[in-house]
């Protein structure tokens, strides 16, 4: 992927945008298990940072998704891993299908709003029962004159809380499962729709996440998005883009790494410095190397779909190697850092709570795995 000077200069906006308006106050939203989402988001608006992808007629940039993938990068350099979500919530998860299929009179309701920072905006596909195995949501959504009267539940729902409109994938149908399912644009003040609960997580604490339901929630069929019975091949449209996205953050595991490396050299034990064994500088070195391997990786992905093709399989190795690695090098950084490692407020011990959310949301290790082989030819068949 080749970088332009228009690229170098979007990194430098976001990355003075994090140190100042972001990081000085992470500790205090990670205390208070939520962030201003509607404050902050208007700011980033301001700055045209939420559309860089969308059409210019609605606010948007217009630019291609080399440009997203920038801006996920200098959010790694966030001290911590929930409202990077947050923003990629908005940004790549919420709001790419209606960019693409809604009509004029839907994007302008709801899209121009939300790349300028005026409403919030969240996702709602997981299910209690149906995480990763989309195809198995029980939210409907069934005709009634001119309206959609949508009843279930979601979980897991980053942004929940506060958002102002869920993109929501629902059964319209009871035809095969990958197309009787529908998006749709639900205000979330719309008589019926109910916050359960705020969820309690291992991490990601700045960032809310909430459970939702749906009873008799009627909104015009005007809401829907594109095609009725298009919803599953939509969201998985979406899904690439979420995947890299979170791929994208391996920026977040460079900057642990290197501070990792700056604690070693200093840190003194048995008359040397921590860094000084050569299991410890091999084994940075290691990291460094599969931090520098999906980086290739994530900007090889989009350079091909800013290409026009179809990353679904690198996606789906991206967003593996992320979770996976997130893991591994927050582990081994924490062992360096010994007992300070260990402590809540370190940034590593943040990284290691925060980072295991990669291997699950946005599609589990194994559904990324099952997707590879499919992609690859290397799933058994039946019979074979």
């Amino acid at each position: 992927m080749q970088f332009t000077q228009e690229h170098e200069e979007l990194k430098r906006t976001v990355e003075r945008f994090v140190e100042n308006e972001i990081n000085p106050y992470v500790d205090e939203w990670e205390a208070a298990g939520i962030f201003p989402a509607h404050q902050l988001f208007k700011k980033l608006g301001d700055l045209g940072l939420l559309g860089l992808t969308k059409p210019e007629a609605y606010g948007g940039a217009g630019l291609d998704y080399s440009y997203s993938v920038v801006m996920a990068e200098a959010l790694g350099n966030t001290r911590c891993g929930g409202v990077p979500m947050a923003i990629g919530v908005q940004t790549d998860m919420a709001t790419p299908a209606l960019a693409r299929f809604g009509s004029d009179e839907l994007r302008r309701e709801f899209l121009a709003p939300a790349i300028a920072g005026d409403m919030v905006a969240c996702v709602g596909v997981s299910e209690p029962g149906a995480g990763s195995d989309v195809a198995s949501i029980r939210t409907t959504a069934r005709k009634d004159g001119g309206d959609y009267v949508i009843n279930g539940g979601k979980m897991w729902t980053t942004n929940g809380t506060q958002a102002d409109w869920i993109c929501l994938l629902a059964n319209t149908s009871e035809g095969a499962p990958h197309k009787n399912k529908t998006l749709i644009c639900v205000p979330m003040k719309t008589k019926g729709v109910s916050v359960a609960k705020k969820l309690k997580k291992i991490g990601m604490w700045s960032s809310d996440t909430a459970q939702l339901y749906f009873d008799e929630v009627r909104v015009p069929q005007r809401y829907r998005i594109g095609e009725e019975g298009m919803g599953f091949t939509y969201q998985m449209q979406q899904f690439q883009e979420e995947r890299l996205f979170a791929a994208a953050q391996w920026t977040a595991l460079d900057r642990i790494l290197r501070e990792t490396i700056a604690y070693t050299r200093e840190r003194q034990a048995f008359g040397q410095s921590i860094l000084d064994n050569q299991y410890v500088h091999f084994r940075l070195a290691e990291l460094k190397t599969e931090i520098e391997a999906l980086r290739a990786l994530v900007h090889d992905a989009a350079a091909r779909l800013v290409a026009g093709e179809d990353v679904t399989l690198l996606a789906s190795m991206a967003k593996l190697k992320a979770g996976r690695l997130g893991r591994e090098v927050a582990d081994g950084c924490l062992q360096f850092w010994g007992g300070m490692g260990y402590t809540w407020e370190n940034r590593v011990s943040r990284l290691l709570r925060d980072g295991r959310l990669g291997s699950i949301g946005g599609g589990a290790d194994e559904v990324m795995l099952s997707i590879i082989c499919k992609l690859a030819g290397t799933l058994s068949r039946p019979g074979a």
